[in-house]
């Protein structure tokens, strides 16, 4: 099981509790830590979560510095809990505007649980959908394979997630209705589940009402289900 989560409506949840918005961040990440250990516990084999888009560069200054504060923290503050459950990150994304500090970090946790046999917490940071396939689509070009060599598996081969599955699971918070540039190619025939409730407020019980409702869904792949 695969599940990809935008994590919507950090900003909103903090403006209704009458705080700024970097606090809906940071409940937010609080949150990220319960659903992945949810996720381990459960057996799951991918949980990957949309942590920074390539548009969220457009917002202040001030909110994207305590973003990747909050990225650095967690980065730091969580390899031992990765470890004690097992849990092997991933980081998928352009490397282009974040710090070296936090990129050395990153890497360091990405190294120090390679080796980790339970869940793949997979965080898309600086990711953009539209930019994986561009890249791709370069990576194809620059090693010069013939045209008739290049086929669903030759791109996804040679996008940011090769050797990952296909989410089965696409959970959106916040009632948004679209996919936001994320993971447009690996997408194409996951299940989507939509809540009203904002990332802050997303816990295991709705987690488990999301996998409920996933569990009663016929999944047909473009085919026919059979008739009994």
């Amino acid at each position: 099981m695969h599940i990809a989560i935008i994590m919507d409506g950090n900003g909103r949840w903090a403006n209704r509790q009458g705080l700024p918005r970097q606090e809906g961040h940071r409940a937010g990440a609080v949150r990220v830590r319960e659903i992945t250990e949810e996720c381990a516990r459960r057996g799951f084999e991918q949980l990957t979560l949309y942590c920074l888009s390539s548009e969220n560069w457009k917002r202040p200054k001030q909110e994207l510095d305590f973003l990747m504060s909050l990225l650095h923290e967690y980065i730091v503050s969580q390899r031992a809990n990765l470890m004690e459950h097992e849990i092997r990150l991933s980081i998928i994304g352009r490397r282009t505007g974040i710090s070296e500090e936090i990129l050395h970090e990153m890497d360091q946790t990405v190294k120090m649980t390679a080796n980790n046999k339970g869940l793949r917490l997979c965080l898309a940071i600086n990711y953009g959908s539209r930019s994986e396939i561009v890249d791709a689509v370069k990576k194809i070009v620059k090693e010069t394979i013939p045209c008739e060599k290049i086929d669903e598996d030759c791109i996804s081969n040679h996008l940011y997630t090769s050797g990952m599955p296909e989410p089965d699971l696409l959970i959106r918070t916040a009632g948004e209705l679209r996919l936001s540039n994320y993971l447009l190619w690996q997408l194409s025939y996951a299940e989507i589940w939509v809540t009203e409730k904002c990332w802050p407020d997303f816990d295991v019980s709705l987690l488990a009402q999301a996998l409920d409702d996933f569990s009663k869904r016929k999944r047909r792949f473009g085919g026919l289900l059979s008739e009994r």
